[in-house]
C-alpha cells in the first residue's frame, strides 16, 4: 500500500511593522519557526528601493514576522548621487534598548565639500544616532526610519554644518538581541510577591 505524502501548506504570516501580511510555505506552522524573509518595499514607500529583512516567531499559533535589518539597495544611491556632489559614509554598532544594532547612515551633499566638513559630518551624524537609539527599542527605530522620521530630524540638525540633498539610513541591522525585557518582568514577579509576604 503507498503511503500517502505531507503536502506542504501556506501559512499566513503578520508582518505588524508595516501592516501587511505574506505566505510561507511547509508542512507545519511550527517550521516556520526562526525563518528568515526579504520583502521587497520599493512599491510601498514609492521607488525607495528598500528590502526588509524580518524573522519569523510563532506565538500561540500565529507566525508573526518582526524586523531584523532594513537595507536600501545600491542602485537607488547611485541614481541619488549627481555630479559636484560629494557623499559621506559611515558605519558603527551601538546599543539600543534591546539589542546591539549596526547602522550605516548616508549622506550627500548638495555641492562638493572639504574633507574636514565630511568628517564634521560623519561624526555629528554618529553622535545624534547613538544618542537617538540608546533608549528606544529595535522595532519602534524600524517603524521609524520606514515613516523616514529619523532621517528627517537628522537632516534638520546636519543641515547646520551642510545643507543635504540626501540623509538616509543605509542599513540598520540587529547583531546581538538582549535578554532584558525578561530579567525585568521576573524582578518585577520577585518583588511583587516579596512585597505581599
Amino acid at each position: 500500500m503507498a503511503i500517502a505524502k505531507k503536502k506542504k501548506k501556506f501559512f499566513d504570516v503578520e508582518m505588524p511593522v508595516i501592516n501587511k501580511q505574506t505566505q510561507l510555505q511547509a508542512f507545519e506552522i511550527k517550521e516556520l519557526n526562526g525563518k528568515r524573509i526579504s520583502y521587497d518595499l520599493t512599491r510601498t514607500l514609492r521607488g525607495k528601493s528598500v528590502l526588509l529583512q524580518l524573522k519569523v516567531e510563532i506565538k500561540e499559533e500565529k507566525a508573526i514576522a518582526t524586523p531584523v535589518g532594513i537595507k536600501i539597495l545600491p542602485s537607488f544611491l547611485r541614481r541619488m548621487i549627481r555630479k559636484g556632489t560629494n557623499y559621506v559614509e559611515d558605519s558603527f554598532s551601538t546599543n539600543c534598548e534591546n539589542a546591539q544594532i549596526r547602522i550605516k547612515p548616508f549622506l550627500i551633499t548638495r555641492r562638493k565639500v572639504s574633507r574636514a566638513v565630511r568628517k564634521a559630518l560623519r561624526n555629528k551624524a554618529k553622535e545624534e544616532l547613538i544618542n537617538y537609539v540608546k533608549d528606544k527599542n529595535s522595532t519602534f527605530l524600524f517603524e521609524e526610519i520606514l515613516k523616514n522620521k529619523i532621517q528627517k530630524s537628522l537632516s534638520l540638525k546636519l543641515k547646520k554644518i551642510y545643507p543635504l540633498s540626501l540623509c538616509e539610513i543605509r542599513i540598520l541591522k540587529i547583531e546581538k538581541e538582549f535578554e532584558i525585557k525578561k530579567k525585568e518582568k521576573e524582578d518585577k514577579k520577585i518583588s511583587k510577591t516579596t512585597d505581599e509576604k
